[in-house]
């Protein structure tokens, strides 16, 4: 006998259609953000907590949505964006069926903070199955819209179960705001989870897409990228994006394809892009792709998935076809045009020496006997002392000093007395401050940092350094020990919560193979008093010293609070001339309505000298407005070498975000350059 036909009821209706355009957190996350797009925002704040099934928060500053709409904001087919059915020919904008938030309220509790330009305050809404729960609420709030979502697929128990793992939800999160950050440089994102202080994903309005690829995908992305760009006025689409080149590959294929502005996928474009660099890159491996297409809307239909991650449109064939031909060309084009420069050997260097040793990645294997095979990529200098950067510039008539003789901190007050300090001034005061600590006997290194790099920060064994002839100087100078706690094994325990959570937070940003990396560098040379660069292992390194140098002493600072030595600048440094420095300096944000610099810079020395015990309470500076010495001779080339890299080696805990902001840069590696080698 066969089954009654019967109408299905509306909320089953709606709860079907809801699984299908919110499949999992990510698409709903996806339409939230597509609609802040187009209300014209310029900041879009995403928090998450358990993977977007117990929240999450979408916050724009955008145009905001009228009072008199909250009503029916999450009933399905109300849009702003769409009225009749031609439209569709036409449609620019990412939403335009009205069904994302009410899918959403159909399987989660939703609530809506909005405020527009011209209202006095925000209002409140709260829905369930696309009906509004009360009359909107007033509240404070800035303009823009904040839609909170809980509880997702509450209740559809198959499809909660189905999303089980929240980490992997989050990725997909961090996925889907990571691509629309790429494609949306003019606009700042951000996505984190629930009660963490540093987002996951962070972009800058002000940054580039360059910039964004960098901060998403990482240095070995954005440094081996070529811009394309075509056009074809015939087939009504133009197409621009940034495109690896063959130096990289990778084993699975980044694709991030836009489609008039909205994330979509294409299967045939992917495998017409593959097949150009199948000649190029070593068997399975693949490129990274981000391509923007906008093609007349007319010849475009969107309306073809629920999730509208498909899109189909005209002259498809012709269209890959000729973005094929094209991103062949640019590739053709950084193949051939490469500049390698080669270097002789110089006259009695012996090619049997120490300098040409296994480094390979795994440095174990490296080790195991003289019997293994050495190949040629493998083969780098990891002696830094046979032959410096030095040898490839101009001499300079000042011979390299022997270095600081003498550590000891002590502050001039006042302004300067017409003397002008030499431009390599403040590097030495900065070759005290850091030798000083490096010859701390039983120093607790930051962070827990042991010799082998490990971190331990709960229990850290004191450091142990093999001594040296200043040490034993320092024994027999007798007039040296009022050195104090810093040179002494021990030391005044410090429970200052404020200090203790700074403590933590350096910790928890370690980046570990930053770190191994400053360990077991070797330094090759000065590019600038800024810029230094240094290998590891088959790697070259551009490093930032002056970022570098500030962590350095900043994470000093924290970790020795109140347990420095008195340490004896051969300069005592004027704190006039250091307070205009610091005013000089941007970060300062000093402007004309703070008044003269002078007046300040006067004001922060007398502030000082009024707090003269609490500074050398905590931090040993003693300001003394009599004390002078004489000047040291170091190079700064001598101090940046082994007194600040010596430091970073052991002391320094290099943050996360030094692999992400340009401070640490990869220049080259030796293996990648013989894969190009091997193509010419």
């Amino acid at each position: 006998m066969a089954g009654v036909i019967r109408r299905l009821d509306e909320a089953v209706v709606n709860r079907i259609a809801a699984g299908e355009g919110s499949q999992r957190p990510a698409n709903a996350i996806k339409e939230m953000i597509e609609n802040c797009l187009d209300a014209k925002s310029t900041s879009i704040q995403v928090v998450v907590k358990e993977g977007g099934l117990k929240l999450i928060q979408v916050q724009d500053n955008g145009c905001g949505i009228r009072k008199e709409d909250l009503d029916i904001v999450c009933e399905r087919f109300t849009t702003s964006k769409l009225q009749k059915f031609e439209d569709l020919a036409s449609i620019s904008t990412y939403g335009f069926r009205g069904e994302a938030l009410a899918s959403i309220s159909h399987v989660a509790h939703v609530t809506v903070t909005t405020k527009t330009a011209d209202a006095k305050c925000a209002y409140r809404a709260t829905y369930s199955d696309g009906k509004i729960k009360a009359p909107p609420k007033p509240c404070a709030g800035n303009q823009g819209t904040q839609i909170t979502v809980e509880d997702l697929f509450y209740n559809v128990n198959t499809r909660r179960k189905a999303l089980k793992n929240p980490n992997e939800e989050y990725a997909k999160i961090l996925e889907v705001v990571g691509r629309y950050a790429i494609h949306n440089s003019g606009i700042s994102f951000s996505a984190k989870k629930q009660g963490d202080t540093v987002s996951d994903v962070r972009t800058l309005s002000n940054a580039s897409t360059v910039d964004n690829i960098r901060s998403i995908f990482g240095n070995a992305v954005s440094r081996e990228l070529i811009e394309v760009g075509c056009e074809d006025a015939s087939l009504a689409f133009k197409m621009k994006g940034y495109i690896t080149n063959a130096n990289y590959s990778v084993k699975k294929c980044i694709f991030l394809l836009f489609i008039n502005h909205r994330l979509v996928e294409s299967a045939a474009l992917r495998k017409a892009i593959e097949t150009v660099y199948a000649a190029y890159l070593p068997k399975s491996t693949h490129p990274f792709l981000y391509l923007s297409l906008e093609i007349a809307p007319q010849n475009v239909d969107v309306n073809v998935h629920p999730t509208k991650h498909e899109v189909h449109f005209l002259h498809e064939d012709s269209i890959l076809e000729r973005v094929q031909q094209h991103v062949e060309s640019k590739l053709l084009g950084s193949n051939s045009s490469r500049m390698y420069f080669t270097q002789t050997l110089l006259p009695g260097a012996d090619c049997s020496s120490s300098e040409v040793v296994k480094a390979s990645a795994n440095s174990s294997a490296a080790t195991k006997g003289t019997s293994d095979k050495v190949y040629a990529h493998q083969m780098v200098r990891t002696d830094s002392r046979e032959q410096k950067l030095d040898a490839f510039l101009q001499p300079v008539n000042n011979p390299l000093s022997t270095g600081p003789t003498e550590v000891t901190t002590e502050v001039k007050a006042g302004p300067p007395e017409g003397a002008v300090r030499p431009p390599d001034a403040e590097m030495e005061d900065v070759g005290d401050l850091v030798e000083m600590a490096d010859v701390q006997e039983d120093t607790v290194m930051p962070g827990g940092a042991s010799e082998s790099g490990h971190l331990s920060p709960e229990t850290v064994p004191p450091r142990k350094r093999p001594r040296e002839d200043a040490d034993i100087e320092m024994e027999k100078d007798d007039t040296r020990r009022d050195m104090t706690a810093a040179c002494t094994p021990r030391r005044r325990i410090i429970n200052l919560t404020s200090v203790l959570t700074l403590q933590e937070e350096i910790s928890n940003q370690a980046h570990a193979n930053l770190q191994e990396m400053l360990h077991d560098h070797s330094f090759v040379g000065c590019v600038s008093p800024q810029w230094a660069l240094a290998q590891y292992q088959t790697k070259l390194y551009l490093l930032n010293t002056t970022k570098l140098s500030q962590e350095l002493f900043y994470q000093i600072l924290i970790y020795d609070f109140a347990n420095f030595g008195v340490l004896r600048l051969s300069e005592p440094a004027p704190l006039y001339e250091l307070s205009m420095l610091a005013l000089e300096d941007p970060e300062s944000g000093w402007t004309e309505e703070d008044g003269p610099k002078e007046g300040l810079a006067e004001y922060i020395v007398e502030f000082l000298q009024k707090k003269t015990e609490m500074l050398k309470d905590y931090f040993s500076l003693e300001i003394d407005e009599n004390e002078d010495a004489d000047s040291a001779s170091t190079t700064w080339k001598w101090t940046v070498e082994h007194v600040l890299y010596k430091a970073f080696r052991t002391h320094l805990l290099p943050p996360k975000h030094f692999a992400e902001d340009g401070n640490i840069l990869q220049l080259a590696n030796l293996p990648d350059l013989y894969k190009v080698f091997e193509r010419c």
